[in-house]
């Protein structure tokens, strides 16, 4: 057997062996090197083998994925998602579902205003995770939704598509006791009665808290708000549509 065959064998068995799911990314060559007892030319010849079968992608500057390659936008979403740490999607959340309530909270209309409250009360019957999941992804959104904008919608579904991603399902919100589950829900009552009452400085205040608590749980990190709820971002870096909205 040759060194190329020998190579496609062991990367074959690799892919096989279940650590390494379609979309994933393997590890950089010189660990494969090591890990599968190969030449760098006899890995590079075996995984061209298996890049001709369509079986791996790679991409310049960022590695080797398993699969087919996808079409451009699912590409430029994997590599994003790929590339993305765990306290940059918090980050992200931070910046922009605060300002999704405070614009809310000014647009709202009274259907919004019902649906809202509607999965309110569906998030707070939930008492496991899976179920809870489903409401609280489908309240987060319904306040993307009462934004009235388009764009900003399209920015929460790609933010949420991440953490549709197997790896980051861990950022969900996770309660794992009642008292967790009872603390978000009076952060999402909070949030939802704020927008009711077309109250913007409440409502974004209200998103920072639950997301600190979120972002505190979830990745272990001190929460740095100060005591007003602020935070240190400035309203003149957010999307043109909401400076009028954040002023």
């Amino acid at each position: 057997m040759s060194a190329k065959q020998q190579a496609t064998r062991s990367l074959r068995d690799l892919l096989n062996g279940g650590d390494y799911p379609s979309g994933s990314r393997l590890p950089p060559e010189r660990d494969l090197m090591i890990e599968l007892g190969l030449s760098r030319r006899a890995l590079r010849e075996g995984l061209e083998q298996l890049e001709a079968e369509g079986l791996l992608w790679r991409h310049v500057g960022k590695g080797t994925f398993v699969g087919a390659r996808p079409p451009e936008r699912e590409l430029g979403m994997s590599l994003i998602t790929a590339n993305t740490s765990p306290a940059e999607l918090m980050d992200l959340c931070l910046w922009t579902e605060p300002t999704y309530a405070r614009v809310a909270a000014t647009r709202a209309s009274r259907m919004d205003i019902d649906n809202l409250r509607y999965l309110l009360e569906k998030s707070a019957a939930a008492r496991d995770i899976a179920t809870w999941d489903i409401w609280d992804v489908r309240l987060h959104r319904a306040i993307a939704e009462a934004t009235h904008n388009a764009l900003a919608l399209a920015v929460y579904d790609s933010l949420n598509a991440v953490r549709d991603e197997g790896a980051w399902r861990r950022l969900r919100n996770d309660p794992t006791t009642p008292e967790r589950f009872d603390e978000l829900t009076a952060h999402h009552r909070q949030i939802v009665e704020a927008i009711a009452r077309h109250d913007p400085p409440a409502a974004e205040a209200a998103m920072r808290r639950h997301l600190r608590s979120v972002q505190h749980a979830l990745l272990l990190e001190d929460e740095t708000t100060d005591t007003d709820g602020s935070d240190s971002l400035a309203t003149d870096h957010l999307p043109s549509a909401f400076q009028d909205q954040a002023s």
